[in-house]
């Protein structure tokens, strides 16, 4: 089994950054100060070359402290850029699967998962780790059914695949994760949206070790 590059994921999202692209590379810089040192480049909503290109700014900055990014969605963009490793949407298909071990034969392939048995399927097609959402409601991104709580981490965790717990995590919430079986947390609109975003990563890395 592979091991995570650090307990913490961080999620990115501009869209709730004020001010946009210009000010995520910023969150970015202080979430790297406060610690954060994996990256999961998500906006999949920008365009091909605007992706790309920021995509390949925060790469420069991530790599600069030590970290790790992967690239949300797309084997070939992180393939071309040479990132670390790439994370596939949920309800990846074998040949996702495949397509990605492909393109990135040393990467770090991540996918996101709903349920316990999108965590088997993930780890059934070679999955290096997954993400388990949502654990806890969460505003930023709705939809995606009922909170599924901490305790889902002991059934995902009898997968034998490193999973990642997603949604509403901040503060109290990380040790239950963690005692559930949890690999680590994932943290998009806590981190995006916060006033003092190094301060958070460290609260976030502090919890996770106590």
């Amino acid at each position: 089994m592979r091991a995570l590059p650090s307990p913490l994921l961080v999620v990115t999202d501009r869209t709730l950054v004020l001010g946009g692209e210009q000010d995520l590379v910023a969150r970015i810089d202080a979430l790297l100060a406060g610690g954060a040192r994996w990256v999961w480049f998500r906006e999949r909503d920008l365009a091909p070359a605007p992706r790309e290109t920021l995509a390949r700014t925060l790469l420069e900055r991530v790599r600069a402290r030590g970290g790790v990014l992967s690239i949300g969605a797309s084997a070939a963009l992180a393939a071309g850029l040479g990132a670390d490793g790439v994370h596939l949407p949920g309800g990846a298909t074998p040949a996702d699967f495949a397509a990605a071990r492909g393109r990135l034969p040393d990467g770090l392939i991540g996918v996101s998962a709903h349920s316990i048995g999108e965590v088997e399927v993930a780890a059934r097609h070679g999955a290096d780790y997954a993400t388990l959402s949502p654990i806890f409601a969460t505003s930023s991104k709705p939809g995606y059914g009922p909170a599924l709580g901490p305790e889902a981490m002991r059934a995902a965790k009898a997968c034998g695949l490193p999973v990642i717990a997603l949604g509403g995590i901040m503060g109290e919430r990380v040790r239950p994760c963690r005692a559930a079986g949890a690999a680590g947390i994932a943290v998009m609109g806590g981190l995006m949206r916060s006033r003092d975003p190094a301060g958070d990563v460290g609260a976030l890395l502090g919890a996770w070790k106590t």
